[in-house]
């Protein structure tokens, strides 16, 4: 089947190469002989004019092109296969797929034990590719052809399908040493006057905090601005800054003899709940059904740490 002089018939092997970055195993996948395969990336190199696969020591690795092209095939394949009620097989047991995720700081800190551990678990081959999320993620059209999910806090935007993760808490994170600390405990008037440390995500994005704050009528005394939660606690030591940080975030920092304390926030419950978003036509394919259920099992692994 050709359309627009491409032979759709190229459209599976391609997807394959670009995933396996190697003509055996993409052979193998498909069920292929190496010299069917071989041809078949002859006649897409042609197609492309471009190598799409170049020799690095004793494997392939993909070109700049093909990298780019990776995400528009598997789009396009997963938009024929539910035209066409098509469905690839997927066992997690032999698989090799490499999974794109966007992640949060704050999710990379938290999920990623857990998440790989299930996934080790059922599969062995299955690599995950982790790139965090930076301000222009949000506006980016292409941020979820780009990954199989991205995994942030629910409210920022994303385009696509979303689904909870887990949820957690806000608490404030200080030098134990800090001046207006009494009995560990700050007052609402003792956050108006200190300075803060405070998480951005971007232009126009109003975090639970920000609106906690706000409805409080308390403006903060902003002295250092940090792009998302994970560096927040490396900033508060020594300092008479103080930080509103997620407690799940905030307990991997503390130890009994450590620079850090916990305190009980003053403004009462402010809730953060993390989540991931999806393009609408993953659900079509199993292998990103099986991924979405390892998420939600990590997620709820998570959030059982603490209940809140």
């Amino acid at each position: 089947m050709a359309l627009g002089g491409t032979d759709l018939n190229l459209l599976l092997p391609l997807k394959a190469l670009l995933e396996e970055g190697n003509v055996t195993r993409a052979g193998q996948r498909l069920e292929l002989s190496q010299p069917a395969m071989s041809s078949a990336l002859a006649r897409l190199r042609r197609r492309f004019d471009d190598e799409l696969l170049v020799r690095s020591g004793r494997d392939y690795e993909l070109t700049p092109f093909a990298r780019e092209l990776l995400p528009e095939v598997q789009h396009a394949v997963r938009l024929l296969g539910r035209a066409l009620q098509l469905e690839d097989e997927f066992d997690p047991g032999t698989s090799t797929r490499t999974f794109r995720l966007g992640m949060s700081d704050y999710a990379i800190a938290v999920l990623h034990e857990p998440l790989v551990r299930l996934l080790e678990a059922q599969a062995p081959g299955v690599r995950l590719s982790i790139a965090p999320l930076g301000p222009e993620s949000r506006s980016s059209p292409r941020a979820l052809l780009d990954h199989d999910g991205l995994v942030a806090p629910l409210g920022l935007g994303f385009q696509g399908r979303s689904k909870p993760l887990w949820r957690d808490r806000m608490v404030v994170l200080a030098d134990r040493s800090n001046p207006r600390l009494v009995d560990g405990r700050l007052t609402l008037d003792d956050l108006a006057r200190l300075p803060h440390a405070v998480a951005s995500f971007g232009p126009g994005v109003l975090t639970p905090v920000d609106r906690a704050f706000g409805e409080l009528g308390i403006e903060r005394r902003v002295a250092l601005q940090v792009f998302g939660f994970l560096p927040l606690p490396f900033v508060l030591e020594r300092t008479d800054l103080v930080a509103v940080v997620p407690e799940k975030l905030a307990r991997i920092h503390l130890r009994d003899d450590g620079p850090l304390v916990l305190v009980e926030p003053p403004f009462g419950e402010v809730l953060l709940v993390e989540g991931y978003w999806f393009a609408h036509d993953r659900l079509s394919d199993p292998a990103h059904r099986w991924l979405f259920d390892r998420l939600d099992a990590a997620g709820a692994e998570v959030g059982a740490g603490r209940p809140v």
